[in-house]
């Protein structure tokens, strides 16, 4: 199975990954999703994200920007990463992720 963290404000994709309010944790078996759940997110606090949603089973993370240091932390936690996804909701972003037209481009954090 694969399950997809996606860093949510008011529904869709939040450009912030570190401080985002909520994730949306999406389950997908067998090519479709099977699951969408929110968590609420901790406090900020730098290095926290990376082990809190490995805790969750999270494989993947699909973020619009999010800075190197935590990438290579969500690495070490064996996370793939996508970055500079569009603006949309979990399960639009999802399924482009199975169909394999994620659009990702430049990471929209500059620190």
């Amino acid at each position: 199975m694969i399950k997809i963290a996606i860093p949510t404000d008011n529904g869709v994709l939040s450009s912030h990954f570190g401080h985002c309010p909520q994730f949306a944790i999406v389950d997908i078996n067998e090519n479709s999703v099977s699951a969408i759940n929110e968590l609420t997110s901790p406090p900020h606090q730098p290095g926290l994200l990376p082990k809190w949603l490995a805790e969750h089973g999270v494989t993947h993370v699909i973020a619009a920007g999010i800075g190197q240091k935590a990438i290579s932390l969500f690495n070490q936690q064996n996370i793939e990463v996508s970055v500079g996804a569009e603006i949309k909701g979990p399960q639009e972003l999802a399924e482009d992720f199975i169909n394999k037209t994620l659009t990702t481009g430049s990471n929209a954090c500059d620190h």
